[in-house]
């Protein structure tokens, strides 16, 4: 138990309100304030701090090595909650300082990862000429700088935690009032969420909860008060007028958050850009002369087929596609977007009003979800400018589209074609590695070779040549492959002809649902995510030296296993959930939902039993594991719903009970849970870092690593209650 020294030093420091009512009360509130400050720091910095939209694991991982620090200088004199104010505002003006001077300063380059030979793809970074560069910011500066000032955020808010944890008597009760205010916390942000609401909403929501735990701990004077109204203020600002001063057109501009981006629209250019700088649709009226969307149907025409009648838009949009297809007659086209606030510009604003029409149908919906469950059949399947311009969630390097371009994808639209029916990919693909191993897997699927089309012509493809605007038509191309090779000009002057693709190698690693990484060449840890390895780790090992207590910390070891080994499990989770229900923000949320309630569950289990025998928790982990590890995903991807949805939630989500009921009876027995916390959420950080090997492993192997964690927190603790 904790000793009445401890306590008492504690107190005298200002950290609690005597009662263990308003301790409790504490334990929610904080656990409700991390979960809420986490999401929405991931979603404002990602907006405003250049390309860490594709790094958004920074941020998470900053959030637990502060709340580790915190839990760790539980004992400390210095007050951390009081120089949040202080810290939110430095923080908060770096991100909007960097973003101004990025915007408006053209001769600075933000480099990611290397720009002539690329491991990895990152849509928009190729926005900028190296060449003429006057300041050249690598990423990695950029990531540390905000991964130090964000964790620095969160140190006050576990420090606060810890000496809670201390202070209060029943250790799992404890935790479960901490989980309970952190399911509060998931819920109350997936609702503004839903209900799109702008940032200044959240910010105010959250720092009203840190200006009442420093009001508790009487640190709430009218310098700190202003300086927590001044962040909300700042957040209130559009991102649209933040990217716009000095534009002359900036009336028509207006932003909107959905659950995935910041939006801006230009209602005056017809133009959507998404987190400050990366522009992703434009909106005009549908003619002939648009051939990126309209050559299929042009193909189509010229090979005297009659037009497409059922079709399939997967990244519909804005529109552009939709309406393309309406003037070409198509009779029924489902319009399948993952991002409402998008749709709903289209519906407004779009020139031609294709979502208006009674022969579209809208749909709000992952596409690979959507393949996966319709009974229709179509003519034609449409990848519409599929964009990779986020993560689908910060537990993964996986971005939103990533299960649209696997084998077993492609394998489910050759399902959703009737027997003559077409597959038709467009994008900016940006480098010819990524065009041959599209085409490999549309061989594969189809039994037949793409046809690949680049717009402006060009007669070849290299591997390691850069790629612009291409097509790729898979299915029953045969006819049109044939008028190719009779007539190459097909109107006009217009030269189009099919591109071929020198060395394509067939034998090259191929997406998979295990390993769904188009935009990485091949099965590796890139140099750039070694980097962010070992600068974020290097940063985590000195923030957790600084604020540890002076010697060891007691009963740390099992605790920093169980921590690294959960924060793999909720990875493999967030991905295998993402591939059985979709890849939207609300599937993302019920994750995170559920795994907290399962470990709400195992407390209240533990709490229930006063001795808990945890080899057998230990023997029915590691059998789930190695089931998980053993049985692929695939196999469930089809058949009734006990086999498709029952059998895979209980696979993946049974291991987290079983870890559950282990941390939870060795947090109780531990004599110093504020350092056992903070050693747990440190191995959390070691989690979150080393989930880069799923580039390398895939997910399905990446449990391997939690199997050696669990493994090494076997035993028992050395201090322990008697």
């Amino acid at each position: 138990m904790t000793t009445p020294d401890k306590v008492s030093t504690n107190v005298a420091q200002g950290s609690l309100m005597i009662g263990s009512k308003a301790v409790a009360f504490h334990l929610f509130l904080v656990g409700f304030l991390v979960l809420f400050l986490e999401l929405a720091y991931i979603r404002w910095f990602a907006a405003h701090v250049i390309f860490l939209q594709f790094f958004t694991n920074v941020v998470l991982i900053a959030c637990f090595l502060g709340m580790s620090c915190g839990c760790l200088a539980d004992g400390s004199r210095r007050d951390w909650l009081a120089a949040f104010p202080t810290l939110g505002l430095l923080t908060f003006l770096a991100a909007l300082g960097s973003l101004a001077i990025y915007t408006h300063q053209r001769e600075v380059v933000v480099t990611v990862g290397s720009f002539t030979s690329p491991q990895e793809i990152f849509f928009g970074t190729e926005s900028r000429n190296l060449d003429i560069a006057k300041f050249v910011v690598p990423i990695e500066f950029i990531a540390a700088t905000f991964f130090v000032l964000i964790a620095l955020l969160f140190v006050g808010l576990g420090q606060v935690l810890g000496r809670a944890f201390d202070a209060y008597p029943n250790r799992v009760l404890g935790y479960t009032l901490n989980i309970s205010g952190s399911l509060v916390g998931i819920v109350a942000f997936s609702a503004v969420s839903f209900a799109q609401v702008p940032p200044v909403i959240w910010f105010l929501v959250g720092f009203s909860g840190v200006a009442y735990l420093l009001h508790q701990r009487g640190r709430l004077d009218w310098i700190r008060g202003l300086l927590l109204a001044l962040i909300v203020i700042l957040t209130a600002v559009p991102v649209g007028t933040l990217t716009s001063i000095g534009n002359k057109t900036t009336r028509g501009i207006k932003t909107r958050w959905s659950p995935y981006y910041a939006i801006v629209h230009n209602r005056d250019m017809h133009t959507i850009t998404v987190n400050t700088i990366i522009g992703h649709q434009q909106m005009f009226p549908s003619t002939e002369k648009t051939m990126e969307y309209s050559l299929i149907h042009l193909l189509k025409k010229h090979i005297g087929a009659k037009p497409f009648e059922d079709v399939l838009v997967i990244g519909a949009g804005s529109g552009n596609d939709v309406a393309c297809a309406l003037q070409f007659g198509a009779t029924r086209i489902d319009a399948v977007e993952i991002d409402p606030v998008i749709q709903d510009i289209g519906i407004n604003y779009h020139p031609d009003h294709p979502y208006q029409d009674s022969r579209v149908v809208r749909h709000i919906d992952d596409g690979r979800h959507y393949l996966r469950t319709t009974d229709q059949k179509y003519d034609l399947v449409i990848y519409a400018l599929v964009d990779s311009l986020i993560l689908h969630s910060s537990y993964a390097n996986i971005r939103l589209e990533s299960y649209l371009f696997t084998e077993q994808a492609f394998d489910d639209v050759r399902h959703v074609l009737k027997p003559n029916g077409l597959f038709v990919m467009y994008n900016y693909y940006r480098k010819g590695w990524i065009v041959h191993r599209v085409a490999a897997m549309a061989e594969k699927v189809f039994g037949h070779k793409a046809i690949v089309i680049s717009l402006p012509d060009r007669d070849s493809l290299s591997p390691d040549s850069n790629a612009g605007f291409t097509i790729l038509i898979a299915g029953d191309n045969s006819r049109i492959a044939e008028a190719f090779a009779k007539q190459e000009a097909l109107w006009g002057n217009q030269r189009v002809a099919p591109t071929k693709l020198v060395s394509l190698n067939v034998s090259q690693a191929l997406p998979t649902d295990d390993w769904p990484f188009l935009y990485l060449q091949g099965r590796m840890l890139p140099m750039l995510n070694v980097d962010f390895m070992l600068l974020l780790g290097g940063l985590g090992v000195v923030m957790v030296y600084l604020f540890m207590p002076k010697g060891r910390i007691h009963g740390g070891k099992q605790m920093f296993f169980l921590g690294a080994a959960f924060m793999l499990l909720e990875t493999k989770a967030v991905v295998q959930f993402a591939l059985l229900f979709g890849s939207t923000w609300l599937v993302n949320s019920l994750v995170f939902f559920t795994v907290l309630v399962l470990i709400l569950l195992a407390n209240l289990f533990v709490i229930k039993k006063p001795t808990v025998q945890l080899r057998w928790h230990y023997v029915g982990l590691f059998i789930l594991l190695t089931a998980n590890v053993l049985i692929p995903l695939d196999v469930f991807l089809s058949y009734g719903i006990i086999w498709r949805y029952v059998l895979p939630c209980a696979l993946t989500l049974g291991p987290m009970f079983f870890a559950g009921v282990v941390f939870a009876q060795l947090f109780r027995n531990n004599l110093h849970p504020a350092q056992a916390l903070g050693a747990n959420i440190a191995g959390s950080v070691v989690g979150g870092v080393i989930e880069s090997f799923s580039m390398l492993l895939g997910f399905r192997y990446l449990l391997l690593l939690a199997m050696i964690f669990y493994a090494l927190s076997v035993g028992r603790p050395k201090n322990v209650e008697s």
